[in-house]
């Protein structure tokens, strides 16, 4: 069966997520900062619980947790931790209901951290930060029970097989959640399916398969065979469902650049080939759970 995915947020429900940046935060007295984390962090724990029940009403199976979930967790100056904070109880609680809704209603959660995520990197620095935004999101997703932390490769900084292999070396130093939950998901630039199924061979980390993406960024592989490569890593790692990724182009396939998604699915790039599988699908449409729905409605035709 077809499980579809609702990516962070919603379009036309009154469910919001809130973030603060590091600016204002500085500008407030240590107990003045942890305060206001702490009203953001319970209230997006809250408004969670709501997404669920949202998510659970629509017929959705899946929903991606935004990486800024707990605002500048990781910051060097105004990063904390979930026990500094004077609602940590009743986030806790929070974030408890959540994991037992997940479970009760099977809903299954991800997270998919921002860019500057990067394991291939040269840099020491960027990789010890990389490193501890992730082992942040894997704490956060084994307290709600998510079991993918997806991220892209990165860059290729002039030497392809170089930065791959910093990848690989880094995924070891990865605390043990990050490795059990870890994805390699192929982007629309540097890193194809099959520039990445060596290395998810080899770490047995399952590929996320994007197939607007293996479309902009082309290799040897068709559809089937990127779908069926994809399937088997997720079952070689022992990780249950596949997860794929589906958008359209804003601009048509014939655009100038067909990379930024649409507001809603055009069906005729749903591949025929994921009919009838048993696969999670985040839709990446900018309408959120309007084209969620919609592309369930039209399969359902």
């Amino acid at each position: 069966m077809l499980r579809f995915g609702l990516c962070c947020i919603f379009r036309e429900e009154p469910i919001h997520f809130r973030q603060t940046t590091a600016k204002a935060l500085l500008n407030l007295s240590q107990q003045e900062r942890l305060q206001k984390l702490s009203t953001i962090c319970l209230e997006n724990a809250n408004s969670l619980v709501t997404a669920l029940e949202a998510v659970q009403r629509f017929g959705f199976g899946a929903f991606r947790v935004s990486s800024q979930f707990l605002p500048r967790y990781t910051h060097p100056v105004v990063g904390y931790t979930l026990d500094s904070l004077p609602d940590y109880a009743s986030i806790h609680a929070s974030l408890e209901k959540v994991k037992q809704l997940r479970e009760q209603w099977d809903i299954r959660l991800s997270f998919h951290p921002d860019q500057f995520v990067l394991l291939s990197s040269p840099s020491a620095e960027v990789t010890r930060k990389s490193i501890a935004e992730l082992d942040y999101q894997a704490m956060l997703a084994e307290m709600i029970g998510a079991d993918v932390v997806n991220i892209h490769a990165g860059g290729v900084y002039g030497d392809k097989q170089a930065a791959l292999k910093r990848l690989r070396e880094n995924f070891q130093s990865l605390p043990e959640r990050v490795q059990s939950r870890l994805t390699l998901e192929n982007d629309d630039v540097s890193y194809t399916v099959n520039d990445l199924l060596p290395v998810c061979q080899d770490l047995a980390v399952p590929l996320v398969y994007d197939v607007h993406h293996h479309r902009c960024n082309k290799d040897r592989l068709t559809v089937q065979e990127a779908t069926n490569a994809s399937i088997q890593t997720w079952e070689a790692a022992g990780r249950g469902e596949a997860y794929f990724h589906l958008s359209s182009p804003k601009n048509g396939w014939q655009g100038n650049d067909p990379k930024p998604h649409a507001e809603m699915i055009a069906m005729s790039d749903f591949p025929e080939e994921w009919i009838g599988l048993d696969v999670t699908i985040d839709i990446e449409a900018k309408a959120k759970e309007l084209a969620v729905i919609a592309v369930m409605n039209n399969l359902n035709r």
